[in-house]
């Protein structure tokens, strides 16, 4: 955990670390990532019998090569799977889709909108604009131009479900310009199509957040936390249809032997955010370290083929 904390504080620009990692995009996946575990985590990995969640990921990333793992890691992309599943309904609505920052009309666009990169991950690339008229659109426009401009060859993480997918930038509409609730984001962690526990973010866009609380199916607070992410001091109500949230969790990944399903709830409302195949591409550390093998546990990787 030491490692993990001053890897970032040495290297504080993300930016920066993705730099560096290029350079050793000639080491072989398996050894890579046996570094990168060794010194985000601070333990050996191992890959032999993998008991860990987190180098079950790991095993994951090296192993597990479902075509429909790249189509859902692409945030547009995936909404044609959603649809296909008969969940069309809680897809949040698309106002346009750009291969570039240059291709957007920035006149035609409506007062409140979200962008998105297809390919932005751990909540890079996205901009919220509430009132685009209280907005400099020239910072924007410079913005967008850093997004991702070519499809990733060599994932930094090596997290093979993102490789080769084509950029874009996503326009959603702006959930905070409907409702006037707080955005929470429910994030069930789930297993051959069984949620079994999730995260529930909440002041993500506050100064004081963001804050991590760890529930089960039942709504009641776990004993265990991410190191680096506050715990709130919060009484989180349990929305009123849970349930259906479960029921919606539940089809989505039973397409997959793991997937974390992101989903919103709006005054009763649902919505989709994403799929995400390798939280935090497996070196996010749980404590006490037991909940680590415990989630390792729900994990069953036995058919997957080496």
């Amino acid at each position: 955990m030491v490692l993990e904390m001053n890897y970032k504080k040495i290297v504080k620009s993300r930016k920066i670390r993705k730099w560096i990692l290029k350079f050793f995009f000639f080491i072989p996946d398996k050894i890579m990532i046996k570094i990168q575990y060794k010194i985000k985590t601070g333990k050996n990995l191992n890959l032999v019998n993998p008991k860990r969640f987190t180098e079950k990921i790991q095993y994951y990333k090296l192993h597990y090569r479902n075509p429909l793992v790249k189509k859902c890691s692409d945030k547009y992309t995936v909404r044609d799977f959603i649809k296909s599943i008969g969940l069309d309904y809680i897809l949040i609505p698309l106002h346009s889709v750009h291969n570039s920052y240059k291709d957007i009309n920035f006149d035609s666009l409506p007062k409140s909108f979200v962008a998105k990169s297809n390919i932005g991950g751990g909540n890079n690339e996205v901009l919220i604009v509430d009132d685009i008229l209280k907005n400099d659109v020239n910072k924007i426009k410079k913005l967008l131009k850093k997004w991702p401009k070519k499809a990733i060859k060599k994932s930094s993480g090596r997290e093979w479900g993102y490789e080769g997918n084509e950029p874009k930038i996503i326009l959603e509409h702006n959930l905070n310009s409907k409702y006037n609730c707080e955005i929470i984001d429910y994030k069930f962690f789930c297993f051959n199509g069984e949620p079994k526990y999730l995260y529930v973010i909440t002041d993500r866009n506050t100064k004081i957040g963001p804050f991590l609380d760890i529930y089960d199916l039942s709504f009641k607070k776990l004993p265990f936390k991410r190191p680096d992410i506050k715990n709130s001091n919060k009484s989180i109500k349990m929305p009123a249809n849970f349930k259906e949230m479960i029921r919606i969790a539940q089809k989505i990944s039973n397409y997959f032997p793991h997937v974390r399903v992101d989903l919103y709830n709006m005054d009763g409302d649902i919505y989709f955010g994403e799929l995400t195949f390798y939280n935090g591409s497996g070196y996010n550390p749980y404590v006490p370290d037991y909940y680590d093998f415990m989630v390792g546990d729900f994990f069953d990787i036995k058919n997957i083929k080496r």
